[in-house]
């Protein structure tokens, strides 16, 4: 029982410091669209936590497979991440800075610009992999799972704060969620080089 309850926490706390970068991008999407559809407002945090339940599980999967490739592939983690989300904010900048005050509606997010910020945002959990090497499938899927939950819950929250400020700061909103973007990259990239 012990054993059940401390691996729950550890997920959670995992899911927790995994879905902090989600967050910060759901709350730019919210700036950049503060009249999205009600299933966009769902679509955006289930994309993210169905790629932090996935990320982690294929690194366990690497891990106990394809370990020497992957310690590889680890180096280009940070790259790739700033390469994206470099990408996507310096997009929403300039189109912050040319569109003045338009509104944003989420057609301005398309489901490829979904998909990269889902990547850029939990391809450094492919790393957790690592930590739960040691767990067998179903422990791996369960912490996934657990992971993808709490990732869900802080990206419908982060959307939500994001809208109510998107809808008071008007055509400002797109520079902001742009320059959140761009740190956001730079501040994975950091972390990855300095730390790895």
């Amino acid at each position: 029982m012990h054993s059940l309850v401390s691996f729950v926490i550890n997920s959670i706390l995992l899911g927790v410091g995994l879905a902090m970068d989600a967050f910060s991008v759901s709350m730019a999407n919210g700036l950049n669209a503060p009249k999205m559809s009600r299933s966009m407002r769902i679509m955006i945090p289930l994309t993210f936590a169905v790629f932090q339940f996935l990320m982690p599980v294929i690194g366990w999967f690497c891990v106990r497979s394809v370990a020497e490739a992957f310690v590889s592939f680890q180096r280009a983690i940070p790259w790739i991440a700033l390469i994206l989300l470099l990408f996507i904010g310096g997009k929403m900048l300039l189109e912050g800075i040319r569109g003045g005050d338009t509104e944003h509606t989420d057609t301005d997010l398309k489901p490829g610009a979904l998909l990269m910020q889902g990547v850029a945002t939990s391809i450094d959990a492919l790393s957790v992999g690592f930590t739960i090497a040691e767990y067998h499938v179903a422990q791996a899927l369960a912490a996934g799972l657990i992971i993808g939950g709490v990732t869900f819950v802080f990206c419908s929250c982060g959307l939500r704060i994001g809208q109510r400020f998107g809808t008071r700061l008007a055509g400002k909103a797109s520079i902001l969620g742009g320059v959140i973007l761009i740190g956001i990259g730079i501040e994975i990239f950091i972390t990855g080089v300095l730390g790895g």
